[in-house]
């Protein structure tokens, strides 16, 4: 698209110029777009230094949290660092800013100005023996203020803590193999027999570490002590090296809570957690940051195919500001069942019981068990009272009565031996089944077989495997707790945890309060949206929810070449039906403002995945300007994913998928959801913030960015993950454009960033004619121990796409994290507060006080309004920020961004370009299936040797468009 025929932002979308005022601020095309101003930011600013120049990425940003340090002529003031220099050497270990003397204590002049006074700032900061990180996550620009106050709990519970220091040791187990459960076996047996543990009650963390509240008697000598234990019915010797390693300082850790450390010392959180995690660790089964137990009676949820519900709590130290918490939740997650392997078989391949399968299993039901039971352990039932324990590596093909192994003989010779006729020499055992498979376990070299008759599944062993849709149903139907149930729940696990009573809490000083704490929050009011039609009236929003009834979009497109593929049989959707559907959806779509053609130009029935390329491309063929085809599917299948992968990267054809029972039995709400879809696949939009009262960064042509990345899932260790970025075209924001790649297993960093990123700066360009002052760079799916790897390697890469582009390009960036998988919940102090049936708190809470870090920017934001369960709020860390935003605004400019997602008249979750990322990146999945399907593997070191990324690569007709949506 050449620059010349493209139209101004509004003017695509035939929007009056009035509705779209950001226009008018956008430099015209050919000006070249103004630096932005940034404060005095680097090591050395003084009068002669160029205040246009952007700065580099390891520089200083936003001085924050001034503090006087001498109230005499001149006021000097400490600074906390934003970013580190490379190279500190030199600086003196302090900051100050000297101002004039009639400056207003607790400011700072704009460097910017022609009265700026002589601005010296030199800084060196301490990083205790670590590398200096190359980027720091700004500081809080304080409070917000914005919205309705609202009293809250959160299920957070303070810590008292003591002043003296902790001992951390180093422990080296040998054998070094052994699961952590036995690791803790070993060290609980070791301090119970050595007497230089007596009157100490150290924790240890299954691993490595271990805490001691005073020094061993050894000193900082490493000493080697042998342990004998108990196992599998055996007597197992081994050997426990201990070494000191440090003093874990707990007066560092007061001082970074409370303001005056820059430094937060994750090694004494993580020595805290330990203290608080030895205990459960001891009693129940943890996973991860959470601990389960058996159900018990009354509490039982089955969910089929082996599995069952086991439900826990989550346990973590967290910092917070000017104290430490404990966060607690209750927890549950998918175990499988303590039972016979057979009749494990028999619920994975849906038997009444294992005496109905009369045959060796087919190699559909072979694979399907074998992909369940794989790297399952089992004990063995036929060896006494020792019952050994063994790792599934794989189920044999052949049966027990076929299956061979090389059996040693007395006379030192080899013979091959069938499984059935070792347990019958060898164990007195006639089996049963002898015509189903067996387990291969251990070492494939060594072949060892067991009969499914005489293993047993083990306890506690956590499903890691995708749940199906009915497990999953079920499981959400068994957890699903209104947010005062929860909230109770919650306070029951803490009275029943008897921290007081703790001994190895207890051994540390520390104590831990019943009480949830109390924080103060506030309710935004939500955005107004602009629809279209005649009266183009705003929408307000009402507790996250608004109707668009007898309201047209914003801007309507027009359906006039469109087909239809029903898959699901004549008998299941009949003709009828398909005519009632296509009816309806013309009526509701012209009650939206769209122009849809009421007749299909092509109609068939058919059936299977397989016929999905062909029919499609014969349709593009016959109608070269097909816009749109609608597949009616007969339930989940294989034929969604060949849809999308045909119509998303071969033909460059919109297409919207309905499932067979929403055409039979109508719903005007499902009706309505398809139009929003269409509407904006075709290029329409559906509804816009109101223009005149968006928050500032609209004044300035800005993009909003949403990434994530999505990877396989557990125990697949050969698919790629995928990395999707997704950009705003307008300036409403409305429309986005799509990049998406595919990267090394499992890799988190988005390796392409810059190229990604890239493209959509051009696109943006293209689809406005400016280019964006502003990025909002909205980053899901990232976890607190990889922030500063993210921000290090993907600001600097957004930064080079700017670069890559023009060489003094250097928009502001704001870089926020978004993260739902937490544990933090919200409940209303007060009943008038809650919301909905489950009692929730309000669509737009917002929380950026006592739970939240204590120094930097961050803050939870509860944007949509809960329908079941217990609301979980959307936590905003900001790890750097040019664009100087403060907290009202950013947390109305996120909230706002939750109520342009496209699919539904309601706010979500999370701002709506992280949600489309997340959208991009499931969809690219499916694009990949066929080709797992073939066979094409990804090598684990470098998958782009396939050059995988053309395998997701859209078509060009519909790489612009919301082909996601």
């Amino acid at each position: 698209m050449s620059g010349s025929n493209v139209p101004l932002a509004g003017e695509a979308l035939n929007i009056p110029k009035q509705i779209s005022p950001v226009a008018s601020t956008f430099a015209p095309i050919g000006t070249p777009i103004m630096t932005r101003s940034f404060p005095a930011n680097t090591v050395e600013n003084g009068p002669n230094s160029n205040p246009n120049s952007s700065p580099p990425l390891h520089s200083f940003s936003r001085a924050i949290n001034l503090t006087t340090e001498s109230p005499d002529g001149v006021n000097t003031y400490t600074i906390g660092p934003i970013c580190e220099s490379e190279s500190t050497s030199s600086i003196p270990p302090s900051i100050s800013l000297s101002l004039g003397a009639n400056s207003p204590p607790g400011s700072v002049a704009n460097p910017l100005t022609p009265t700026t006074p002589t601005l010296s700032i030199k800084a060196k900061f301490p990083t205790h023996g670590r590398t200096a990180p190359e980027c720091l996550p700004p500081r809080r620009p304080g409070r917000g203020t914005n919205g309705n106050p609202v009293q809250l709990r959160a299920n957070y519970f303070q810590m008292r803590l003591p002043r003296d220091d902790i001992q951390h040791y180093d422990v080296t187990i040998t054998p070094d193999k052994c699961p952590r459960r036995m690791n803790r076996e070993i060290i609980e047996a070791m301090v119970t027999l050595c007497q230089e543990f007596q009157g100490q009650k150290p924790v240890f963390d299954g691993k490595k570490n271990l805490y001691c509240r005073r020094p061993l008697p050894f000193g900082k000598k490493r000493v080697e002590l042998e342990v004998h234990l108990k196992s599998d019915g055996r007597e197992r010797v081994f050997k426990v090296a201990i070494r000191w390693v440090a003093l874990v300082s707990l007066h560092q850790l007061e001082q970074a809570l409370s303001g005056h450390s820059f430094d937060m010392p994750f090694e004494t959180i993580q020595a805290l957690d330990v203290v608080m995690r030895h205990l459960p660790s001891l009693i129940y089964f943890p996973v991860g940051r959470s601990f389960f137990s058996a159900p018990e009676d009354g509490d039982y949820h089955s969910l089929g195919g082996g599995r069952e519900v086991w439900f826990g709590f989550h346990q973590s130290v967290r910092p917070s500001m000017w104290k430490m918490m404990v966060n607690i939740d209750v927890s549950a997650t998918a175990f499988y069942k303590k039972q016979q392997v057979l009749l494990f078989m028999a619920e994975v391949l849906e038997l009444r019981s294992p005496d109905e399968q009369t045959r060796p299993l087919s190699d559909v039901q072979r694979v399907k068990f074998t992909k369940e039971i794989k790297g399952l352990k089992v004990e063995v039932t036929h060896s006494g009272n020792g019952r050994r324990k063994y790792r599934v590596t794989n189920v044999t093909r052949r049966p027990a009565s076929a299956q061979t192994f090389p059996l040693q003989l007395d006379s030192g010779e080899t013979a091959e031996c069938s499984v059935v006729q070792y347990f019958k020499e060898k164990h007195k055992m006639n089996l049963k089944y002898p015509h189903l498979p067996c387990l291969q376990v251990g070492l494939e070299t060594k072949h060892t077989y067991l009969p499914l008759e005489v293993c047993n599944l083990i306890p506690g062993q956590r499903c890691i495997k995708k749940l199906s849709d009915i497990q999953t149903s079920t499981m959400i139907r068994a957890t699903a707790r209104s947010a005062p149930d929860r909230e109770r729940e919650i306070n029951k696990l803490v009275t029943r945890a008897e921290f007081s009573h703790d001994e190895y809490v207890d051994s540390f000083g520390i104590t831990i309060s019943d009480r949830m704490v109390s924080v103060p929050g506030r309710v935004l009011s939500p955005p107004k949206l602009q629809y279209g039609g005649k009266t183009m009236l705003p929408i307000q929003p009402d507790k996250g929810v608004w109707d668009m009834r007898n309201k047209q979009f914003y801007h309507s497109t027009v359906v006039k070449t469109w087909a239809l593929l029903c898959f699901a049989t004549n008998r299941n959707c009949k003709e009828e039906n398909i005519k009632t559907f296509i009816s309806h959806l013309h009526k509701i779509s012209h009650d939206a403002g769209m122009n849809f053609y009421p007749h299909p130009c092509a109609f068939q029935y058919t059936s299977g995945a397989e016929k999905v390329e062909s029919l499609l491309h014969m349709l593009k063929r016959t109608h070269p300007q097909l816009q749109l085809v609608i597949v009616i599917l007969p339930g989940k299948t294989p034929i969604y994913a060949e849809v999308k992968r045909v119509g998303d990267t071969l033909l460059g054809v919109c297409t919207q998928c309905v499932q067979t029972r929403n055409v039979v039995r109508l719903s005007p709400q499902t009706l309505s959801n398809l139009c929003l879809k269409i509407n904006v696949k075709l290029g329409g939009v559906n509804s816009i913030l109101q223009p005149g009262i968006r928050p500032p960064v609209f004044e300035q042509p800005v993009i909003f960015l949403g990434a994530d990345v999505t990877h396989p899932p557990a125990g697949d260790d050969k698919k790629p993950s995928i990395a999707a970025l997704v950009g705003s075209m307008d300036a409403h924001p409305s429309r986005y454009s799509a990049s998406v790649r595919v990267q090394q297993h499992r890799q988190e960093i988005i390796a392409e960033l810059a190229a990604m990123v890239r493209d959509l700066l051009i696109e943006f360009y293209k689809s406005t004619r400016f280019k964006p002052q502003r990025i909002i760079f909205y980053r899901d799916g990232v976890s607190e121990g990889q922030f500063q790897q993210v921000l290090n390697h993907e600001l600097r890469a957004v930064r080079e796409a700017c670069s890559k582009l023009e060489a003094d390009y250097k928009p502001g960036i704001t870089f926020v994290i978004v993260q739902k998988r937490h544990h933090t919940r919200l409940f209303c102090s007060e009943k008038k507060d809650q919301c909905g049936k489950s009692g929730n708190i309000p669509a737009g809470t917002t929380v950026d006080v006592g739970i939240t870090h204590p120094t930097e920017f961050d803050f939870y934001l509860c944007s949509h309004a809960g329908i079941q369960g217990t609301s979980r709020p959307s936590h905003y860390h900001v790890l750097w920020d040019e664009n100087n935003f403060t907290a009202d605004e950013l947390q109305s400019l996120t909230y706002q961004l939750c109520h342009t997602y496209v699919r539904c008249t309601r706010s979500v979750s999370i701002p709506a370009p992280a949600y489309y990322a997340h959208l991009v990146a499931f969809r690219a999945r499916y694009h990949l299936m066929e080709r797992d399907e073939h066979g094409i593997e990804f090598a684990n070191d470098d998958p782009r040797t396939l050059n995988p990324s053309k395998l997701v690569q859209i078509h060009d007709e519909i790489l612009k468009g919301m082909y996601f949506a």
